[in-house]
């Protein structure tokens, strides 16, 4: 029904129509405006006004306290299971892997020890502690099948399967070595994580680490016999250092087996790094392992290709007095990698690696016979070490020979 205001007029309502007609049950958006502007009625004979925005005040309320109620509830639940973790800690039980597993009788434990390839090479025994410590398994000859050719032609290898050699051939156990050199751990493959291929290929990396030092120490000593190691080693981290390994891997074609899925040139410096040192180290100390020290040289230099004297591995330019020693003849020009590579020290050589020591004793020391550490200390030091050893010579004056280049030696060191 439509209502009609008898009251006065306020100055706020002079600008509103003097005839007001509303609806006491209006949903009106000016209901509330309607409500601020007339005040509640002192006195009855003034009319009451229903107005809805009481209603969605209230309702507003009731929906806050409820909402306050349930938040206030999970609240407490997530505190009680915060409570339940710090006093009651659920158990840590250990992976399945160390779970301790039921004895196995003798006779299983002794045919798993015969059945070993580690145990079943005994002329090597360097080889074979780097081979895998059980018989390979299909995931691993699926791999040999289908990448180990390509390695191999990579390399300059005879494409025919290495067991087809003797026994008293190192070279028999290429193939696994070669298989375990290039399973790195960075790979994501469940292969790779299988217990004798880690150990295998930790084994070899290791291996093969020291073995490009000890090439390259013993090459550098023999083509810069005047150099000092500050230098000699600016020239190994040139050509062997970390940012440089996956060029070689390249420049072998070698980056489709270290990166089956992924291409060399969009990878991140710390994403292919680790895994192409993983592997580097890991061949050549199968190289060596296989074929010896002269078969490094010939994949470093030939195969993979690098230069000694190349620009990038030139020592920085040092200002330093020049050696006037006395350099061996052998040593006045410069060596290739196939003179120092297919040495042979002669039947009547004071030393095992006679070339080698005259790089690091010059016959220059000679002229340091006689001092007073010769006479003092030499003795005592050589009593320590054991020296001189008993060695059985045809004539005597290479054993006194042999003894003094000792005592120049030990008096460099």
């Amino acid at each position: 029904m439509d209502l009609s205001s008898t009251i006065r007029h306020s100055n706020a309502l002079q600008l509103l129509p003097l005839q007001l007609s509303f609806s006491s049950v209006s949903t009106s958006p000016f209901n509330p405006l309607l409500k601020s502007i007339f005040p509640a009625p002192r006195s009855g004979r003034f009319c009451t006004f229903a107005v809805s925005g009481e209603l969605h005040g209230a309702r507003a309320r009731t929906e806050a306290m409820a909402t306050n109620s349930a938040n206030g509830q999970l609240r407490l639940l997530k505190e009680l299971v915060e409570h339940k973790k710090v006093a009651f800690p659920e158990k840590q039980f250990p992976p399945r892997s160390l779970i301790l597993t039921p004895h196995l009788d003798d006779a299983k434990l002794i045919q798993k020890f015969l059945n070993s390839p580690q145990l079943s090479l005994k002329a090597f025994p360097l080889l074979s502690s780097c081979l895998p410590a059980s018989r390979l398994n299909n995931a691993d000859q699926i791999w040999i099948e289908e990448y180990l050719l390509e390695a191999k032609q990579a390399l300059g290898y005879p494409l025919e399967p290495s067991d087809n050699l003797g026994v008293d051939n190192p070279g028999k156990y290429f193939d696994k070595l070669l298989y375990l050199a290039f399973q790195h751990p960075f790979d994501k493959g469940e292969r790779t994580k299988a217990r004798h291929v880690t150990n295998g290929h930790s084994r070899l990396w290791f291996l093969g680490q020291y073995v490009l030092e000890l090439a390259f120490a013993e090459y550098f000593l023999q083509r810069y016999p005047r150099e000092s190691p500050g230098p000699l080693r600016e020239r190994v981290n040139a050509l062997i250092g970390k940012r440089n390994l996956p060029k070689w891997i390249k420049a072998a074609c070698l980056e489709n087996l270290v990166f089956p899925y992924d291409d060399i040139d969009k990878l991140k410096r710390h994403d292919k790094e680790p895994p192409v040192r993983s592997v580097f180290w890991a061949l050549f100390g199968t190289i060596y392992l296989c074929f010896g020290m002269p078969e490094v040289y010939r994949v470093l230099f030939e195969v993979i290709g690098m230069d000694p004297e190349d620009d990038y591995c030139q020592p920085k330019l040092r200002r330093h007095l020049d050696d006037v020693d006395v350099v061996s003849v052998e040593f006045e020009e410069q060596l290739s990698w196939q003179e120092v590579a297919a040495y042979k020290p002669p039947h009547d050589a004071l030393f095992v690696h006679p070339r080698l020591f005259r790089t690091c004793v010059p016959p220059g020391m000679h002229r340091f016979r006689g001092n007073i550490w010769d006479f003092d200390c030499r003795p005592q030091v050589m009593e320590i070490l054991g020296y001189p050893l008993q060695m059985i010579d045809n004539i005597p004056e290479i054993i006194e020979a042999r003894n003094i280049e000792l005592g120049l030696g030990l008096q460099v060191s």
